[in-house]
């Protein structure tokens, strides 16, 4: 797995797993009336943030305060969701883009919801065998869907940030205002943390084959050091140029022009006609229920809340809470349901501008129940006779996820990324902007493993114009009662879907607070390849011993999963509650 920086000590997850596995397991087969707050709370590694009026939960504590500034200053959730977006550019380089895309989910405080789609687009020159050598194989290395300048899609990053602040940001802030900080981080520059020393030195290999990589991220080759001031001259100037020209500079303007030279000269697919037609787009979120809570998430060209839901729906039949929080019982059947959806994931998702997808039959629950028939208590099912269902009606690991909510319960949870670690590796000439390599989120070869392992199908082939399939799967989980009980998202590519999951049935289940599901272990299993992955510290031996003896296979290596960023509101105080994930370095900030 990739990781979007270096890892915290693994001495700090053997104590925090080792607590979650052998402090919270063996008290909760007891049943939901003898398991108490307090024993809930040992398996925290520390409690939650907490702030009377806003908060910001995202990877990058720098962004993170600069959102709340906006908070401070009258801002909504939406102009707080931009001046984050755009900071974490700077701040974040990893997954925070100009040269992106991703998807935002907005709650207003009245209960509306909507999702802002500004997912990379395939260049017009793409075709659906671009990637294919004359033998018909996946082209490797430069060329191909993964590195350098022809794997890139069209940016749509600028474009949804406009879209989302001129419908929906509170009218306090022009755009010009919520770049201000970014520019001022970029051309001021700001003091290196180790982390992002070693997760820049880690990319010399990549990107010192580009020259203007290597300028920006490689200091010449000369590298950084943790505690340099790290400055952009170049992304300042194009957050200057954004400022002074609004957000469309950058599909037609100086920096646009810059991005089409450079992919010109270097043989990229990407033309100034792509730039100038991208679109965000506004689309209707995804609505279920999980144990009576409604649950909004991220429609296609988003995998992410179609499988969500067909996964929460197979779930529902079964009491998870009598079976333990970390019991083989309940990961067998976690495993299960995640066979199922990823299989549907397979066959039937796609771009629904350009492909008929059946998302109304896979977030059925009556299709769920016919789904939950197969699933045997005492045995495995395997991948290969765990076919696509037959539903009725019709990214990288290397993402980030940041989760708002204002003072008046406006809410933003915010998924975007490069797709790898930064991306194509490749910093446009003249602009300090480094690009996606987004492509390969398309099925370059369908039938043929991308670099997650993840099988697609003819669904989501290349084609011009198209958006390709996405795991991001920003969410938000409603009380009863109607309101907003809590936000939440995640990198990690095909593991996103089931780091999401797995926070709500720690939530929704095992009545954990927002910092203890997203702390406790993860498993993953995506349909294809037949395994497992489960985390280090996570899993005890009984229980890997009790899986295999069922017929499940585990993966030989371990390995952390996902960044989940989250807020919860406390249902008596209405006091939020921050909380980021200690799988990397994120800080809520709050006021």
């Amino acid at each position: 797995m990739k990781r979007l920086l270096p890892m915290p000590s693994k001495h700090l997850f053997a104590r925090l797993f080792l607590i979650c596995v052998f402090l919270v397991a063996p008290v909760l087969p007891f049943g939901p009336r003898e398991v108490s707050h307090e024993a809930m709370v040992v398996a925290a590694s520390r409690e939650p943030v907490r702030a009377a009026h806003g908060m910001v939960a995202s990877t990058s504590k720098i962004a993170s305060t600069v959102g709340v500034s906006v908070l401070k200053r009258g801002g909504n959730a939406v102009d707080a969701a931009v001046a984050v977006a755009l900071a974490l550019a700077v701040t974040y380089p990893a997954a925070g883009n100009l040269g992106g895309g991703g998807f935002m989910m907005i709650r207003l405080r009245d209960g509306r919801a909507t999702a802002i789609d500004y997912r990379e687009m395939a260049p017009a020159a793409s075709h659906r065998n671009v990637y294919l050598d004359r033998d018909g194989n996946l082209v490797k290395g430069e060329g191909s869907s993964t590195i350098g300048y022809r794997a890139s899609g069209v940016p749509g990053t600028v474009a949804g940030l406009e879209l989302a602040l001129k419908k929906y940001g509170s009218g306090k802030f022009n755009w010009a205002q919520l770049v201000e900080p970014a520019r001022r981080l970029a051309a001021e520059g700001f003091q290196l943390p180790y982390n992002l020393t070693r997760s820049l030195r880690a990319q010399r290999e990549n990107m010192e084959r580009y020259p203007e990589s290597k300028k920006v991220y490689l200091n010449n080759g000369k590298f950084f050091n943790e505690g340099d001031v790290w400055r952009q001259p170049e992304l300042a100037a194009t957050f200057a140029r954004l400022q002074r020209f609004g957000p469309r500079e950058f599909y037609e303007g100086q920096t646009a022009r810059l991005i089409a030279e450079d992919m010109k000269r270097n043989n990229g697919l990407l033309t100034l006609e792509d730039l100038k037609n991208y679109v965000a787009k506004e689309r209707v979120p995804l609505r279920s229920t999980y144990r009576g809570y409604e649950v909004v998430s991220m429609p296609p060209p988003s995998s992410g809340g179609a499988v969500l839901i067909e996964m929460l729906n197979i779930l529902e039949g079964f009491d998870l809470l009598h079976m333990g929080v970390a019991s083989s019982e309940r990961y067998h059947l976690m495993t299960e349901a995640m066979r199922r959806a990823f299989a549907d994931r397979a066959e039937y998702m796609g771009d629904a501008d350009f492909v008929k997808v059946p998302v109304a039959g896979m977030i059925d629950k009556a299709y769920a129940e016919r789904q939950r028939r197969g699933i045997k208590m005492e045995r495995a099912s395997t991948s290969a006779e765990v076919r696509a269902g037959r539903p009725t009606g019709y990214e990288s690991e290397e993402t980030t996820h940041f989760t708002i909510v204002d003072a008046a319960g406006n809410a933003v949870a915010n998924t975007y990324t490069l797709n790898d670690s930064y991306g194509s590796k490749v910093v446009m000439r003249g602009t300090g902007v480094l690009m996606n390599d987004e492509m390969d989120d398309f099925a370059a070869k369908p039938g043929t493993p991308n670099a997650y392992g993840l099988i697609q199908g003819e669904r989501n082939a290349v084609a011009p114009r198209k958006r390709p399939l996405s795991a991001m799967t920003p969410t938000f989980v409603m009380r009863k009662d109607g309101t907003l009980w809590f936000a939440v998202g995640s990198p990690g590519g095909p593991t996103i879907i089931n780091t999401v999951l797995q926070v709500i049935t720690n939530i929704v289940d095992f009545d954990m607070n927002i910092q203890q599901a997203i702390d406790a272990p993860r498993i993953h299993h995506q349909w294809l390849p037949d395994e497992i992955v489960y985390e280090p510290y996570g899993m005890s031996a009984d229980t890997s011993r009790a899986l295999t003896a069922r017929g499940h296979q585990l993966t030989e290596k371990p390995r952390y999963m996902g960044d989940a960023q989250g807020i919860m509101i406390e249902e008596k105080t209405g006091v939020r509650l921050g909380a980021s994930d200690p799988r990397n370095f994120g800080e809520p900030v709050g006021y």
